[in-house]
């Protein structure tokens, strides 16, 4: 443990985090750049008096707990966090599921995208966040509650299960590749209750799934072409690209159409429906 290291990084986080960070007023007479000791402790639910020996290079050596509390107080980043607990020597506990939270830079990407379909999904298929074309060209997701976001879900439990999953030419590809992920998730977060009540609901309820889950199989392929059966626009056929965030287990999945082709106008003419949709609602 390096107690010196420890004592610097803490002082830093504490005096670039401010009260506005945290939900706390300023007040007067404030004569720190940024949060004061007793607040960092209270918000870590540990001792002025150990944060202090902390900051001093004096203090004990740091639980996991500690550290947890100490990385809510002030903020930090997955990197931050990563830092923290090196220089305190202590591991990381492994995540019980796979991270659900995409980080806003992430989700600027995809409104930045208005010319593609994009979509952020979990190591388990449940579609994070995605963007207005994504909604237009798939399904409008937010009408959705969270359980029924998942890709999965929606290919072998739903009306998709006939065969016509957003009417993609691939079918057969894409659930053979999901359920080989799904496989990897179930293997890398053994005590995840979703990940646990996803497997049974699919193998309840589709004979497809329970086929291809006994096989046993780990075939993930990415299609670098598709073509989406759209019920108003007909066929639009698109580039795939998957992106990995790697930190998160997570990916980005992008559908590009060429530029200037039937497909691509087919792709505008849904965004023009779904913005006249949205004007409509609101």
């Amino acid at each position: 443990m390096d107690r010196a290291q420890l004592a610097t990084f803490l002082r830093s986080r504490r005096e670039r985090t401010t009260p506005a960070d945290v939900g706390l007023p300023a007040g007067r007479r404030r004569r720190t750049p940024g949060l004061r000791r007793e607040e960092v402790a209270q918000l870590a639910y540990i001792s002025t008096e150990y944060y202090t020996r902390l900051e001093q290079a004096r203090g004990p050596h740091p639980s996991r707990e500690v550290l947890s509390g100490l990385s809510r107080a002030l903020r930090l980043s997955d990197t931050e966090r990563r830092h923290l607990h090196a220089l305190a020597d202590v591991p990381e506990a492994p995540p019980t599921g796979p991270p659900r939270e995409v980080r806003q830079s992430i989700r600027d990407l995809l409104e930045r995208l208005p010319q593609s379909a994009a979509f952020v999904s979990s190591a388990d298929g449940e579609v994070l966040a995605w963007n207005p074309l994504a909604a237009a060209l798939m399904e409008d997701f937010s009408a959705l509650p969270p359980r029924e976001r998942n890709l999965l879900r929606r290919a072998f439990l739903t009306s998709h299960a006939d065969g016509n999953l957003y009417g993609v030419s691939d079918r057969e590809t894409f659930v053979r590749s999901a359920t080989s992920r799904l496989r990897t998730a179930a293997a890398r977060y053994p005590h995840d209750p979703r990940i646990a009540q996803l497997v049974a609901d699919l193998l309840a309820g589709s004979e497809e799934f329970a086929r291809i889950w006994a096989d046993g199989e780990m075939r993930i392929e990415t299609v670098q072409r598709k073509t989406f059966r759209h019920p108003m626009v007909g066929p639009v056929t698109v580039s795939c690209d998957v992106l990995d965030i790697t930190d998160s287990d997570q990916q980005v999945v992008i559908f590009t159409p060429d530029p200037g082709s039937p497909s691509d106008e087919a792709l505008r003419l849904l965004g023009v429906i779904g913005t006249q949709r949205m004007d409509v609602t609101t």
